[in-house]
């Protein structure tokens, strides 16, 4: 059937047949679970058995829960130390790389490659460059500049800062490559003017690239902030299941899966904690996502 305008004639339902499988999927593997959660953290269900509705005692028992403490301060932490870090040094990254010089494609892509390499892969290989008998404490030993090993993996303190160093090597790459494309909508013009007038190379950086890339700095610093509250495989890895001696390394993640795991394990609880991380997530990408729109003009 054709309209008078000679198009052809669509129901009205048409464009939610293009919408259905997107939607199917995100109710599937988005809401439902998220919805589940909420109910699950009102219950006192284990993973065997169902639950009765218990309320909000799962949150007062997480409030009055030590271990939900060390992890959220931890988490805290993580994220006031990674998220600095994966906002500045990618940009200082993306500027030095930037030069069209032979040869810089190769610096590019192997910047880039921890990104693409497994987590599994890049904790094992960290693993093995900071235990007692690894690489960094054998060199320190050998030039003398310690007497014993450093205990990076042995020391709840240095396993937390352990696993933030691998956690900014490995994102380096990937927000250099989110600058990489803002610095290159800079217009080149501006540095010209900028330099006839004098001004050297730091001076033009920070009062032309950076609020150029401001935009940028501020997404960067979201999703940084948002992965940083989300870190598990790192701390995993480095400091075994326990999380470090007397577990002084979890972990929000961490606690959950600990807490959710086994026959045993309290899906209620868990599911509350999982909630509350949510929450703090939530909070720090609304205060990203206040600051962008304070940015803008």
């Amino acid at each position: 059937m054709e309209t008078e305008t000679g198009l052809p004639h669509r129901k009205w339902w048409t464009p939610y047949l293009f919408l259905a499988p997107g939607l199917l999927m995100v109710t599937l593997f988005s809401l439902w679970p998220f919805v589940n959660t909420v109910v699950l953290s009102l219950t006192d269900a284990q993973i065997l058995r169902g639950g009765s509705f218990v309320g909000l005692d799962n949150y007062r028992r997480a409030f009055a829960d030590p271990d939900f403490w060390v992890a959220t301060g931890n988490s805290v932490l993580y994220l006031v130390v990674v998220v600095p870090c994966l906002v500045l040094l990618p940009l200082a990254l993306a500027v030095l790389v930037q030069a069209k010089i032979p040869g810089i494609g190769f610096f590019r892509s192997a910047f880039y490659t921890p990104v693409i390499a497994s987590a599994v892969v890049v904790g094992l290989i960290w693993q093995w460059v900071l235990r007692s008998d690894g690489l960094v404490n054998t060199v320190f030993q050998r030039l003398h500049l310690v007497s014993e090993p450093i205990p990076f993996l042995t020391d709840s303190t240095m396993l937390l800062v352990s696993a933030m160093i691998v956690t900014v090597w490995k994102g380096l790459g990937y927000y250099m490559v989110f600058y990489l494309a803002a610095l290159g909508n800079v217009s080149a013009t501006l540095h010209e003017a900028a330099a006839i007038d004098g001004a050297g190379p730091v001076r033009r950086f920070f009062s032309i690239t950076v609020p150029q890339v401001k935009p940028m700095m501020l997404l960067v610093g979201t999703l940084s902030a948002i992965s940083a509250l989300r870190v598990f495989t790192e701390i995993y890895i480095l400091g075994g299941e326990s999380g470090g001696p007397g577990g002084g390394a979890r972990t929000l993640p961490f606690l959950i899966r600990q807490v959710g795991l086994g026959f045993s394990g309290e899906t209620g609880y868990a599911s509350a904690i999982s909630i509350l991380l949510f929450l703090l997530t939530l909070v720090f990408s609304l205060l990203g996502r206040r600051l962008s729109k304070g940015d803008e003009p």
